[in-house]
Formats: structure tokens, sequence, C-alpha cells
């Protein structure tokens, strides 16, 4: 009989039967979706005849849908995911105002209880649904509780908080429809007295400061109408609409878009609320036998090094009465700095022991190492620095979360998978034999296996190198189940010397996993200590295997004298004392390519001057021990501080306002954040050198933080070209910014930094579109705003290792980027720059080219 129904129902096309087995958020990885860009499966559905699908175009409707999803559902399996997170199916606004963007994305409603008819029906997205809960997987919504779409907005010149009338500026071209149709939400319009009384909406203009809460939680983001949602009539509303998905679709989970723009309290009444007529989600979710049912939030906030405010503030927004969980954005941020911007792995190992510190549950965080509304990993990192990050985020807690494309070695945030949508290539990227589409399934395997070890256990940082590029190591502990995680961050060898891993002695470590085939057994020492050569980006996993073996003491057999404290000098002789004549090896902060070999003298004494090198850090404590390759005899480490200074090089004062492109008729876009305070105006440079190394600072006429940018300004990219003297190639080409290098200037290092992204590229394969081959370690990045000064450092290792700077050439130019730099066109939009052509220089201030002295 219960087969009958199923049946039955399964015919005549309603809700997907919603009883299932208890989900364990924790044991899952979802694969993020947007569904426009994945694939095609019912091509009748694309273009609705309002000029919103524009194939080829990646700011429009590409086509796909809910059967293009369904029938790759097998792909997304294969690849070790549990669930599917889609973008929001709901019915949008297809074109804002201007007409020059579709809402695509889903994140513009016009009714939150309708399917967006560019994705299928209700039938479809059902059918989805049922393909996965078959499967065994998850269907996780996204959806927007924040705003509408476009439909209105305010001249700040005129806007008057007691005034919602003042200033009010309707948007009623707006395919497909007017204003939102479903109530109460198309109660927009504050000139109708009855709208005005209802307040559905904050009657307010853009966010101008994102660091102003007040402003973010009632004003527009983006120009999306913002929903009052500390009115009981929204609140009802928002919780009618979506619980309508979990009954009559079965969805099992909800990611909140742009949750920090409400109050965190808002989300006690969605979650909970009594209100018969439109219960809370989890009461909804209960009453249709999903008492699991799950809800996270995104917050975009990152902290920086030594930071937490942000860690917090996403800690605010979950907990029992609230959120399930909230995205890991700190954690996303800590992944890209070491792992593709080539920070040191300090910043990561802060970062977790932050996490563990400050979030009551960072299991159920979702993590993720790119999205649609960031670069991707790849955009500014390799292919390596990606498969650690992956490895780290599969072995530290939390939700795995892989972007679509992400496998397929995708470098624009919004591709299509398909090959008729805009950024495929023109084919589909359905490869399943892709290297990290095979790691992805590898690692799923791992995080499912040794008694979930990494799924629920809790991370110790054993060793995060502190200088530059290196080591970084965590053991995980769960139950009677322990594994230890290693990774090499450098592009060289490093020798991981005495590392503590707080295991008895003996302990044997049985090889699990490694990115470059899996790692042989270890055993610790008599002090729990574990020695071994980690090659160039690796990551290895080990699991604790039986109890300990009995294992000797071993005495010293090498020594490095005591040292003073710091030295500002270009070397130091070093001493101390070997047990034989054979040689050995110095090694400073683990660099086995820079390490000095030493020959004992017969008494065993000896001596060698080391040479500061590149070191132009006085803070910097660099670790040194000896090292003897033959027999694996370590001295105690000991902790040098030398540095040599910095040698002014160039300068340069650039004319104030000068900030109007080439033609001198460029504009900053419209969006109120931008504001009137010139962030491209470059006021002055400032050069220095040391060795290989290279130390640049701007002035600028203002620093913009409008977005709370984690680089610490926004609205504006800097890119700084680099010819290095003396080497031959080079490019001429600025890529993506129609442009070629003034003077006949060629560039062998291109750095761009805007305010979420650091990515240094080599000219292998640049073009005007490509932006070359992605170097690492890229710059680190000091702002002091009070100063109106923004600082970029290059290491020697970032530019080669060249033997002097003197004689190289720099050139720097200003604009903005957003997963591309921003587009210009003859008038200025919210988004875009103005006056000039498509195609024309995208360059809004700029230096000569210079030569270091």
């Amino acid at each position: 009989m219960k087969l009958l129904v199923w049946t039955l129902l399964a015919t005549l096309g309603a809700a997907t039967p919603v009883t299932a087995a208890p989900v364990d958020w924790r044991d899952q990885v979802l694969y993020f979706v947007l569904t426009d860009r994945f694939d095609d499966g019912n091509p009748r559905n694309n273009d609705q005849g309002r000029g919103e699908f524009r194939p080829g175009s990646l700011e429009h409707y590409q086509g796909g849908d809910f059967a293009g999803l369904q029938r790759r559902l097998d792909y997304v399996r294969g690849l070790g995911a549990t669930g599917v997170w889609i973008t929001p199916p709901v019915a949008n606004q297809w074109l804002d105002p201007s007409g020059h963007s579709a809402g695509y994305h889903g994140y513009w409603a016009e009714h939150f209880m309708k399917v967006d008819p560019h994705l299928g029906t209700l039938a479809d997205y059902r059918a989805l649904a049922r393909a996965l809960h078959g499967r065994g997987m998850t269907l996780v919504q996204d959806i927007v509780v924040n705003h509408t779409g476009n439909y209105f907005g305010y001249r700040p010149s005129e806007w008057r908080a007691d005034d919602p009338t003042a200033g009010y500026w309707p948007h009623p071209d707006s395919p497909p429809v007017a204003r939102p149709s479903q109530w109460p939400f198309s109660l927009n319009d504050p000139r109708r007295a009855a709208d005005r009384r209802a307040g559905v909406y904050h009657w307010t203009p853009d966010v101008s400061d994102y660091a102003d809460r007040q402003q973010v939680l009632n004003r527009q983001m983006s120009s999306l109408d913002d929903l009052n949602t500390e009115n009981p009539l929204v609140r009802q509303a928002l919780r009618r609409s979506y619980g309508y998905w979990v009954r009559e679709v079965g969805v099992d989970a909800f990611r909140v878009d742009t949750a920090f723009y409400v109050p965190p309290e808002y989300f006690t009444d969605f979650m909970h609320a009594r209100d018969p007529q439109a219960p809370g989600i989890a009461r909804v979710a209960r009453a249709a036998g999903k008492p699991s049912f799950f809800t996270f939030g995104e917050g975009f906030g990152i902290d920086g090094p030594g930071q937490d405010a942000q860690t917090r503030l996403i800690e605010s927004y979950a907990g029992p009465d609230k959120l399930g969980g909230m995205l890991n954005f700190p954690l996303y941020g800590a992944l890209g700095a070491v792992f593709a911007s080539g920070r040191p792995p300090a910043e990561l190992g802060e970062r977790i022991q932050t996490m563990m510190r400050l979030h009551r549950d960072p299991w159920r965080l979702p993590s993720f190492v790119d999205n649609h509304d960031v670069d991707r990993f790849l955009a500014g990192g390799s292919e390596a620095g990606l498969k650690q990050a992956l490895l780290a985020i599969y072995t530290l807690p939390g939700i795995p979360v892989i972007y679509y494309g992400t496998e397929q070695g995708f470098t624009v945030p919004r591709a299509s998978m398909f090959a008729a949508g805009a950024g495929s290539g023109g084919r589909d990227r359905f490869d399943t034999h892709t290297p990290v589409y095979r790691l992805l399934g590898e690692l799923a395997a791992l995080r499912a296996g040794d008694g979930r070890v990494f799924s629920r256990g809790t991370p110790t940082v054993l060793l995060a190198q502190a200088e530059g590029a290196g080591a970084v190591a965590w053991r995980t502990d769960h139950g009677g189940q322990r594994a230890l995680v290693v990774m090499n961050t450098a592009e060289h060898e490093l020798l991981l010397d005495a590392l503590d891993t707080g295991l008895p002695p003996g302990t044997r470590l049985q090889g699990r996993f490694g990115l470059h085939g899996q790692p042989g057994d270890l055993q610790v020492d008599a002090q729990g200590r574990l020695s071994l050569r980690l090659p160039p980006r690796a990551g290895m996993v080990w699991r604790v295997a039986g109890p300990a073996a009995s294992v000797a003491a071993r005495s010293a057999a090498l020594s490095i004298d005591a040292l003073p404290d710091s030295i500002q000098q270009d070397s130091v002789l070093l001493s101390g004392r070997a047990d034989s004549a054979a040689p050995f090896q110095l090694v400073a902060d683990g660099r086995l390519d820079r390490a000095v070999t030493v020959q004992p003298g017969p008494d065993g004494r000896w001596q060698q001057r080391w040479d500061a090198g590149d070191w132009t850090d006085p803070d910097a404590r660099h670790r040194l021990v000896a090292w003897r390759a033959s027999d694996g005899a370590l001295s105690a480490p000991v902790t040098l501080r030398l540095w040599q200074p910095w040698l002014p090089a160039a300068e340069h004062a650039d004319p104030a306002e000068d900030d109007r492109g080439p033609s001198g008729h460029y504009r900053y876009p419209l969006d109120a954040s931008f504001g009137t305070t010139r962030p491209g105006d470059v006021r002055a440079l400032r050069a220095w050198r040391a060795g290989g190394a290279l130390q640049v600072e701007v002035e600028m006429a203002s620093i913009s933080r409008a977005w709370n940018p984690s680089q610490g300004f926004d609205h504006v990219a800097f890119t700084l070209f680099v010819e290095l003297p003396g080497q031959a190639g080079g490019a001429r080409v600025m890529p993506g910014q129609d442009a070629t290098l003034p003077e006949g200037m060629v560039w062998h290092r291109r750095l761009r930094v805007h305010g979420w992204s650091n990515a240094l590229f080599s000219p292998a394969g640049a073009d005007a579109r490509q932006e070359g081959t992605p170097v690492a370690p890229s710059a680190r990045v000091q702002v002091d705003a009070a100063r109106r000064l923004v600082r970029f450092t290059l290491d020697a290792d970032a530019l080669g290792r060249p033997a002097s700077l003197q004689g190289a050439r720099l050139y720097l130019s200003t604009w903005d980027y957003d997963g591309g730099f921003r587009a210009l066109a003859p008038e200025p939009l919210a988004w875009s720059f103005g006056g000039g052509e498509p195609g024309a220089p995208k360059v809004m201030d700029d230096t000569p080219v210079l030569t270091l002295r």
C-alpha cells in the first residue's frame, strides 16, 4: 500500500515524501551549484522573451536548470558530495533597472513562493529533490530574508529619514513585473498611505559605509530593497514562504544569504516562532519528518592576523536559539592567504586556534576555498595550493563545501559548466578524470573513515611556521582515534625538525594519505618528536596505529653556540661543536634549498659565517638548526634575529586629482559606497630594495573601507608591474586592462591587490585576458589609513631571487576589481566606470615608469 501511495504521489507531481533518516550534518560534504551556470537540461525554458537571456554574457541568464542538475547528480556524487546546495530557485526580477544585469543567480526575489521559470517548474524541483533523496543525498536551498529585487531606490541628496517619500524613485520597468507580486512585499510605494503604514520595507537609500552597523541593518545593499525584518508582518510572510519549500519539495536545509544584514535575534523568530498560521522553520521541519533540518547563514567577515571581531560577530548568529551554523569566512581568508598567497602558516595556525576557542560548534560551520561572491582560488593561486587548501577543509572541523567548477580548474567565479554557457570555453566541463575531481573523491573517503576523526575530532596545532611559507601541522583527536596532518606550503623542500607530536614515546604512525602518494609509516622518538623531509607543497596524513614501541633516547651530536638576540648587519659568525668530523648542514626556517654545508675540524669545533641574504624584518625570529642527513643527528634550535636595512630606490610625486583615465574623462561608478573620496587617486610612490627584496609604498588621496575589506582598503585595485634587471623575456600586455605597458617596459612579475585578493603572476601564459601563472609568495600588504598609505613587500623568492634590484623598473596603475576588472562604458553605472568606450584602457590613475637606483 505504501509503495502504491508513493507511486501515485510521484505520478501526480505531489511533494516529495519527507520522512527520512536523520542527517548528521558534521558528516556532510556539500556541492554548491549556481543553477543557471551548471547544466541546461531543458532549452525550452531558457528565453522568457524579455531580453534577460543572452548566451555568452556572464551578466545574463545562460540556461542552466533543475533538469540539467538532475541529470548530472551521478557526476556530483562521484566527487564524494553527499548533498547539493543550490542558489535561490524563487521567482526573480529578471533584469535590473539599467537592463545591464540579470537576476540569473536568484538573489533578487519578486515572489518567495514561486519557482523562477528559467529553472523549470515546481514539478521539476520536486523531481530533483526525489532524485537526490533516492541517492541518499541532501538538498540545501539558498534563501534571502534581507531584501527583494531592486524595485525602488532613493536619491541620496533628497532622502530624509522622517519622510519616506522624499527622494523615492520607483523602477517600474523591471521585467517581469513592476513590483513584487507577492503580498505583503508588493506594498513597496511609500507614496501610498497603506504601504507606508504597513512598513514592509526600510525606506532608506544604499549603504554608504559598511563599517556602520546601523546602515548595514537598515539600508539597501547594492540597491536591493531592504525588508523591515523587525515588522511582525514581514516575519510571518517570510516564515510562511520558506516553510512552503520544506513541506512541498522536501528541502533538507537552508543557507541564509546576507545574514549579517538582519539582527541576530531575527533568526530566533524565523526558526522557532509558535505562530500556528506560519510556524518557525524548525517546527515546520519537525512536522514534515525532518528533525535534523539545518540552517546556516552567510556572514561575509574576515579577520586578519591577531584579530577576532568578525569571528565573534559570526558566532553571535549561531546557536540553539538562532542558526545552526555560519559559513566560516575567517577560515576561508586564512586558507587563501596561506595556500594561495604564500603567507606564513602561522596565520592558519592562529585561525584554527581562534576557531576552536570562540565557536561553540565549529563542526557545523561550513568551510570553503572559494564561492560565487569571491575570486576563484585559481584566479591567484596554483593547483598545488588548491589541493592543500582542500586537504585542510576536509581534515579540520566544519562541513566541506565545494563550489561547482573548482574540480574543473575554473578561474572565473560564475562561468558555465555546459558548452553553450558563458565562460565554458565552448565545451562541457564534466570531466571525471581531472586531478582535482579525483582528489575530492579521495578526500571524501578519508574524511568518512578512521572513526570520523576528521568530521568529529578536535585539532591541536603542533607547528605553524611564522617566517615565510613553510610547515604547518596539527593533530586531531576523537575518542580513541588520532591523526596527524602535516603540510609544506613552500615551493622548496623543508626540514621538519623535532616536531613535538604530543604522542607517547615510540608511537607508530601509519601513512594514510598524501597529495603526492601515500606516505610511509613512521615512529616518533623517545621524546614524542618527529623529524622528516617535506617535499615542496607536500600534504600528508598519518593515523596513530597501535600501541607505542620502546625506543632508546638519543644523545645530542651537534650543537650551536648561543647568539646575540639581534644583529642588524649583513652576516654573523656562527660556531658550535659536532661529535665527529663528518659534514653537516645549517638550516634556517627549515629551508633545505638554502642550507649551508659545514665541515667541522678534527676536534669537532666548527665556525661558519651566515649571510642575512634578503632577511629584512627586524621582528622576525628565524629558527636555526644543525642537521646531519647521514644519520639524522639534529642540534637543539637557536633563534636568530638578523636583518639588513632597506635602501631608498625611487620616489615619485603624482599630481592630485588626475584619476580621470588616459582621456581625462573617466568617472567612478555611481554606487553610493564610492562616495566622493577619489579612491583610485595616487599621490605618491616610494620604493626601497634590500638584496633581492622590494618594498613599494603608495600614498593615496584617500583610503576607502566602505565594504569592510579584509586587506584594509577597497574600491581600488592596484596593479604593480616589475621588470627585473638583466632578465630576458617578459610581457608588455596588461591583462584584463585593455592596455600595454608604457615606455617599452616589459614585466616579469605582476602584482594585483584589491580589498579581498592578493595575487602575484609571472608572464608565462599571459595575454589580454589571461593573467599569467600564479607565483607564491605574493606581497605582504600593510595599510596605514590615517596616513593614506598602502605598502607592498615582495621578498626575494617572490621575484625569483635576483642578485640585485638595482636597475629594475616599476609601473603602477589603479582601477577596481570584482572577479575581474570592472567594466568601462560611455556612462557610469552603479558598478561600472564611465567616460570611455568598451575596450579603452582600464587605468584610472598611474605612475610613470620608475627605475630603481
